[in-house]
């Protein structure tokens, strides 16, 4: 994947806003390696209060157990980033807000961090909408901190629109 430009992101966002509005939905985020950048995005188009609920920065570990109930069973099992702890974050996200859709992303953003098994790049995303079953994919992105993390925001943004259709 090419690294998204600030307009090619602002332009996922107006498009997930208006399918969400559309479809009278709320969407809520559970961010780890991108720090938030997905409720920003979303935050910068006015109006954006009609379709977004509340984003959740859940770092560390004991952030993810307390902000999104993600098991530490899960956590030392299978480490933050995975598809089991991607899936508990985007439905614990439903769990603790009021939204009907989520997005979740954990992943590896470098430059350390990674391992043989789960290198530098490595990022699960997962989406979910409330009372459904969540669907979680992993990506192995290309480049500096910077651009896994914008990658992240623009993979995390296309499934939200794919979702809201």
């Amino acid at each position: 994947m090419e690294t998204p430009s600030d307009f090619q992101l602002q332009a996922m966002a107006e498009d997930v806003g208006v399918r969400l509005r559309a479809a009278r939905q709320m969407l809520v985020t559970a961010e780890s390696c991108t720090g938030g950048w997905i409720a920003k995005i979303v935050t910068d188009i006015a109006g954006s209060s009609d379709w977004f609920d509340c984003g959740l920065v859940a770092y560390s570990y004991e952030a993810k157990q307390a902000l999104l109930s993600v098991s530490p069973y899960t956590l030392e099992t299978h480490g933050a980033v995975s598809r089991e702890t991607v899936i508990e974050m985007v439905s614990g996200a439903l769990v603790h807000s009021g939204a009907s859709v989520a997005v979740a992303v954990t992943g590896i953003a470098g430059p350390g961090g990674g391992t043989s098994d789960k290198p530098v790049g490595t990022v699960w995303v997962a989406w979910k909408r409330r009372g459904g079953y969540p669907q979680a994919r992993l990506f192995h992105f290309e480049g500096d901190r910077e651009a896994v993390r914008r990658q992240t925001v623009a993979a995390a943004l296309a499934g939200l629109a794919e979702l809201a259709a």
